[in-house]
């Protein structure tokens, strides 16, 4: 024994295991306050929106979800593990003198046994929390109304309660296998089961009572599971088309029969083997059901559909191809499809054109994509400002109704300069965009640029139509959070050489109120910054989600929405950003599916969300949706009638583009109603290819205000055109009407099959090979301009179809597109001019309000009192032009009274 005082008073070592104890346990502690920061902060964004309710009851639901699932699960293990103990004992008294002896114990077994179930029910829980739509979507349900022709059962056993059974089936199979797994492995290390010396197998009363027990739970539920992969035929791609066919229905249903038959067979046998002991009938009962999941389960449908299907498919198909067609246009909402003729005769002429002006007023000759440059190089006027997009939609603008080009200025702290990205700027001060760009679908200047209505900062408008809240917090660039209402004022818009500021005046954001609020705002986003600054006040506000897509989905994530939203300028002045949201399933029978799996769509809900304060509003306007209405009972506080949406708004609603896109790939092949012509493909149509820049590319739908045949005004429609398959004429065109009662109804217009008419791909053949046009394009391409071609847009007037492209000259390293000439094609007619109204006059002859003919080089330049009579002439027929609504007209006359004013200033100096 040592003698040393210094030995003796030397205190103990700490245990390297309690440190990491320790340093775990505060790792845990951080995570949970940094997910409790996220979830509390979360509550108070929701409450800011008065949709605390949305939030508490998602959290509820996955809450509640997690803990049924998780103490079943649990209490399911635990008392299987409880009745396994009856063979514990024999491993305990296998373990004495080992130096595992003391966790061998009863208390030990229970309490490892209420861990391991603890455990697994947590992940159990965890793993199935997210399927909380499933349960309530089920317990919210409503009919279709439309019964499958399988089954005879409604659509809604599909789409809600198919769905709650397969998880319910998947919960307890996996359950039931880690419970045998588990006792299994406890009977087998207490020697409950074990080889004798003979190569038998020696297993124990209580084991072989549990384990056949547990077993046959797993046959019944695999009786179950044949059940339900019955009612999955209707989703069967085996045959000519989607969903069960002649194979499906004549050999895969009555294997699953007899599957189902030998799985409860085997379950009783099971039951009945606890006392007969007789194994060998049991291993021959599971033999015959692997053999018959092989036999009538997989092998018999084949050779059905190889040898009986295959020689006389169409003979044995013909009914489930009719079932395919109907249930995919019902899938799709395609089955109130209104089909007229439409002749596409060549008999057009100026009189139709005067007849149909708004139709020809109103002929877009903007193309987004080089529009959207213009705007950037024209009214970004600050680098940190961007266009995200310009949107196509409709004003009544000095009492005519308008096609016209919208765009929001937004503002992204990405583009300041690298020594400016500090935190109070990107944070305080750069806070939001300003204003917008909106100019007419059909003006240009002489200089190839757009006419803008609404432009500059502060906006300046030029017609009825004003900007009275043009600060833009919430948009397609907004992303990351901004605090508002600080000590620090906010940059509101550049004057010059100094800016504008401003102090945000809204209800937008979360009032931080408290130390406690603003701890876990620090905390949520990783900066203590927030916590330290002396500019962030309790009546500051945190904008968060101020991207209008991931706010939308934040709020309510169990809709698909359009990732186009797009701005309206509401009547008093306010701008809003609508969204379409969509509810979709992959369980409607027999309907087709477009990519994942989806073969149900309607876009149910209008999303409005206020680009300066931020609030969000859920308008169903499919009130016969059972998807909706489902989301509706379990989120009553969520939705509202379309009723209740602001007529200002009302009247920008959009049928989507997207949606427009599914429906008119999948009527390509789902407009034919005979199946024979259906099966063969006889009449299938595509999408026509059309001319981008230099490359081709399918065409996209676009709007356009016209007046339909037999229409008693003109109205703002979505078109789309269709050719036939692998041709390049076109055969019909696709409309989906827009503007008030008719929102939302699709028409389909025919072309007569004897008459060629002329798709997009083959007036962009006639365009290259016109000898004229081709050695313009080439002239301008050798000077060193790129020539952007627009999109060519089929427009149907009275009887007949324009085809109208216009062509865009861009220099090298400008980025500054210049509308330069329109090219109109009819019948045999293609001719390109510097307007739409002169390529018009060149065909049809000159109307009302056509444009006069250019001067010709030499003749004598008029005098003073002649140029200053063309001026006030000019000036007045602008303002006609402008009181009426023709925008094309208006920039010309007033391009027109610039020159003239030029020329009459050189006489003034002359003299």
């Amino acid at each position: 024994m040592s003698t040393d005082p210094f030995e003796q008073m030397t205190p103990p070592r700490r245990s390297g295991r309690g440190i990491t104890i320790v340093l775990i346990a505060l790792g845990l502690l951080f995570a949970l306050f940094f997910a409790g920061a996220g979830y509390y902060t979360d509550y108070l964004w929701f409450k800011s929106l008065d949709l605390q309710g949305v939030f508490l009851r998602v959290l509820f639901s996955q809450l509640g979800m997690a803990a049924a699932v998780g103490l079943v699960y649990a209490l399911f293990l635990l008392v299987n593990l409880s009745v396994a103990k009856g063979s514990f004992w024999q491993l305990q008294r296998r373990m004495v003198g080992t130096p595992w002896e003391h966790l061998f114990t009863s208390r030990g077994y229970w309490l490892l046994g209420i861990l391991a179930s603890l455990v697994m029910g947590l992940l159990a829980g965890a793993a199935l929390s997210g399927q909380w739509p499933v349960i309530l979507r089920y317990l919210h349900s409503s009919p279709f109304g439309v019964a499958d022709p399988l089954f005879g059962l409604d659509v809604g056993f599909f789409v809600f309660s198919l769905p709650v059974l397969e998880l319910l089936y998947q919960t307890l199979f996996g359950m039931g296998l880690v419970a045998l797994a588990a006792v299994t492995a406890i009977y087998f290390f207490s020697g409950a089961f074990s080889f004798n010396e003979g190569g038998g197998i020696s297993i124990s009363p209580r084991m072989r009572a549990h384990v056949s027990a547990l077993t046959a739970f797993l046959f019944i539920l695999k009786a179950l599971g044949y059940r339900l992969a019955m009612f999955n035929l209707v989703y069967s791609q085996r045959g000519a088309v989607f969903g069960a066919a002649y194979a499906d229905v004549h050999a895969q249903l009555p294997g699953f029969y007899i599957l189902m038959g030998i799985a409860l067979l085997l379950a009783i046998l099971l039951i009945v083997n606890i006392w007969l002991q007789r194994w060998r009938l049991f291993i021959g009962g599971v033999i015959a059901l692997g053999i018959a999941s092989v036999v009538v389960g997989s092998a018999y449908p084949t050779v059905v559909q190889q040898f009986v299907v295959s020689p006389n498919e169409f003979a044995k198909e013909q009914k489930y191809i009719e079932y395919n067609i109907q249930y995919t246009r019902l899938g799709y909402g395609l089955d109130d499809v209104v089909v007229s003729d439409f002749p596409a005769s060549e008999n057009l002429d100026r009189q139709d054109l005067d007849a149909n002006y708004e139709t020809v007023n109103n002929i877009r000759i903007w193309d987004v994509r080089p529009l959207l440059q213009t705007y950037a190089q024209l009214q970004g006027i600050r680098p940190y400002y961007v266009f995200k997009d310009v949107d196509v939609d409709r004003y009544t603008i000095n009492g005519r109704y308008q096609q016209v080009m919208l765009a929001a200025r937004e503002l992204d702290p990405e583009r300041l300069q690298e020594r400016a990205k500090t935190w109070v700027n990107q944070r305080l001060k750069y806070t939001h965009g300003y204003g917008v760009a909106l100019s007419p679908a059909t003006a240009v200047t002489t200089e190839g640029l757009p006419v803008f209505l609404i432009k500059d900062i502060p906006p300046r408008s030029s017609i009825d139509l004003e900007v009275t809240e043009p600060a833009i917090y919430y948009g397609e660039v907004a992303g990351d959070y901004v605090i508002v209402r600080s000590q620090e004022e906010e940059f509101d818009y550049p004057i010059g050489e100094r800016n504008a500021m401003t102090t945000y005046q809204g209800t937008g954001g979360v009032r931080i109120g408290s130390l406690v609020n603003k701890a876990a705002f620090a905390l949520r986003f990783g900066s203590y910054r927030i916590l330290l600054s002396g500019a962030v006040t309790p009546d500051s506000r945190v904008m968060m989600y101020r991207n209008i897509v991931d706010r939308v989905e934040r709020i309510a994530p169990f809709l698909t929405y359009d990732q186009d939203p797009y701005l309206v300028i509401n009547d008093d002045g306010k701008l809003y950003w609508i969204l379409d949201g969509y509810t979709v399933s992959d369980r409607y029978p027999y309907s087709e599916p477009i990519g994942g799996g989806v073969n149900y769509i309607r876009n149910s809900v209008k999303v409005v969300v206020d680009a300066y304060n931020g609030s969000v509003g859920f308008y169903i306007i499919d009130e016969q949706d059972p998807l909706v209405r489902s989301y509706a009972g379990i989120f009553p506080d969520l939705f509202q009638p379309i009723s209740e949406l602001p007529e200002g708004l009302l009247n920008h609603l959009r049928y989507p583009e997207m949606l427009f896109r599914i429906q008119a790939q999948i009527y390509a092949n789902f407009h034919m109603d005979d199946p024979m012509m259906f099966y063969n493909k006889e009449d299938s149509w595509s999408i026509p290819n059309e001319v981008f820049g230099d490359k081709k590319q399918p065409v996209e739908p676009y709007y356009t205000i016209m007046r339909l045949p037999d229409g008693e005004e003109a109205e703002f429609v979505l078109l789309m055109p269709f050719t036939p398959l692998q041709k390049d004429n076109m055969i019909a065109w696709f409309a989906a009407r827009n503007d008030g009662e008719h929102y939302g109804e699709l028409i389909l217009y025919r072309f007569p099959k004897d008459t060629l008419v002329f798709g997009p791909a083959q007036i962009e053949a006639r365009i290259d090979q016109d000898a004229v046009i081709s050695q313009q394009l080439a002239l301008w391409g050798q000077r060193g301009s790129q020539v952007i071609r627009g999109n060519l847009l089929v427009i149907p007037i009275a009887d007949s179809l324009l085809y109208v492209e216009p062509l865009f000259l861009q220099a090298t390293g400008n980025q500054l597109p210049e509308l330069k000439r329109i090219i109109v094609a009819y019948g045999d007619n293609v001719i390109m001019a510097p307007t739409l109204e002169e390529a018009l006059a060149t065909i049809f002859g000159a109307g009302q309000g056509q444009p006069a003919l250019p001067s010709t080089p030499g003749v004598a330049q008029p005098g003073l009192a002649q140029l200053l009579e063309q001026a006030n002439q000019l000036y007045d027929e602008a303002q006609a032009a402008l009181r009426a609504g023709n925008w094309a007209l208006y920039g010309e006359r007033v391009a027109e009274l610039g020159r003239v004013l030029e020329e009459l200033q050189a006489v003034v100096v002359a003299q």
